[in-house]
């Protein structure tokens, strides 16, 4: 294949939309890539490097051998909207209809595209906090809204000088919040727990947020994919909950994080009756429908008992105690999570070290992966002005043991 001239090739160019001109393709995800040509431990892209339970295992297994293979319902098959309907009304202690409330979709990602298109007028303006999941972004522009950006200030990160310091929380303003806030507003996107500051939204915050979206008539849209990765006996408050809200907020999780399935791509939506009509109908013509035999499979996961998230907590825990001290010793400074599987650092330090002062954080992240063998994402994708993350790079612990073990081994070699 040949190579275009520089005119041919803008001439391509302006054959694509104006939409997909204003983002960039995923950084986490070509950190993976990057990560596999260097062999290089992946501490990058969010997903586990171990199976999910058991029992998810065998109920895939048996559902493709009794024949559930072919489509599903549209927006999904009445065992697993059952099954998610059971659990989230004994979570949350509000009954949700799994007949007219729930829509099944190919992951979560699927399940934020097609509820902001099911929802969002052009011209309209969306509510994000950055930094922000790289997703939210693109979501909004795709949807044809303005995104509204509210900073998550960050507080002092832990150091090997305060290496004990029990981790401050990022926090925001909500002056700021407030004047984010107008007539155009049609939506807030709330993740919690936070990808990728791990940051927990507390009962106050969601009622501050809530306030404003009662005032302004604004829907809140959760991501909520973290909700049983939480550390230091926090508490995961669902915005669905809160007085006034549950006619007002969109749902969105899936089984990739908890039940460790990330490429099994089955997620959810929960919301009341008439939106959940207008995001089936969109959800239907994206993707028509989910793996059906993965969804028998997800409702089996989705009724294990208690035991199952208590270990996962305790488990992630762990995981967070070391990568952290790993990182610590390593001469980063790490933001403390509070929920999900990631630190988010600042790299500073370490460039200096290293003779990388001035470096930009996709230079470092890729001098890490090529030099070192540890791939870790770029800061600056995770906010809407690069110059925001430049000085930062994100990890995730989300690994078994024996690969966070070998990560510490690479990254000790920074410390000479």
């Amino acid at each position: 294949m040949s190579f275009p001239d520089v005119e041919s090739l803008l001439a391509m160019i302006s054959l694509t939309s104006k939409r997909s001109q204003q983002f960039t393709e995923s950084v986490i995800r070509e950190m993976t890539r990057l990560a596999i040509l260097h062999n290089a431990v992946n501490l990058s892209q969010g997903f586990p490097d171990y199976d999910p339970p058991e029992e998810m295992l065998e109920a895939a297994i048996r559902a493709i051998r009794e024949g559930y293979n072919q489509y599903a319902i549209t927006w999904g098959t009445k065992n697993l909207r059952q099954a998610i309907a059971k659990k989230t009304t004994e979570l949350q202690g509000i009954p949700v209809d799994p007949e007219t409330e729930i829509t099944v979709t190919c992951g979560s990602t699927e399940a934020m595209i097609a509820s902001l298109l099911g929802i969002i007028d052009p011209d309209e303006e969306v509510i994000i906090f950055e930094p922000f999941y790289e997703n939210y972004g693109p979501d909004t522009i795709l949807s044809n809204a303005t995104p509204r950006y509210v900073t998550l200030r960050s507080p002092v990160p832990v150091s090997t000088g305060n290496r004990k310091d029990k981790g401050q929380h990022w926090t925001f303003d909500p002056v700021e919040l407030e004047a984010a806030f107008n007539v155009k507003t049609k939506a807030i996107i709330l993740n919690t727990p936070n990808n990728p500051t791990g940051k927990v939204f507390t009962r106050e915050e969601l009622e501050s947020i809530a306030k404003f979206c009662q005032k302004w008539d604004v829907l809140a849209v959760t991501d909520e994919i973290y909700e049983h990765i939480l550390y230091d006996g926090l508490e995961h408050v669902r915005m669905a909950t809160l007085p006034g809200m549950q006619e007002r907020t969109i749902t969105i999780n899936a089984i990739s994080k908890t039940y460790s399935a990330t490429g099994w791509r089955v997620g959810w939506a929960i919301a009341p009756a008439p939106i959940t009509a207008s995001i089936r109908k969109v959800h239907d013509f994206l993707t028509v429908g989910a793996p059906h035999p993965l969804q028998e499979a997800a409702a089996v996961a989705l009724r294990l008992p208690s035991t199952y998230y208590d270990k996962l907590a305790t488990d992630y825990g762990n995981r967070r105690e070391f990568l952290l001290n790993t990182l610590l010793d390593a001469g980063f400074k790490c933001w403390k999570p509070f929920g999900a599987y990631y630190i988010m650092t600042d790299f500073s330090e370490v460039a200096e070290k290293q003779g990388l002062k001035g470096k930009t954080d996709a230079q470092f992240a890729e001098w890490l992966v090529r030099e070192i063998g540890v791939a870790a994402v770029p800061g600056s994708s995770f906010y809407r002005e690069a110059s925001l993350g430049r000085s930062q790079v994100r990890f995730s612990f989300g690994r078994k043991m024996e690969t966070l073990k070998e990560a510490e081994k690479r990254l000790s070699r920074l410390k000479r």
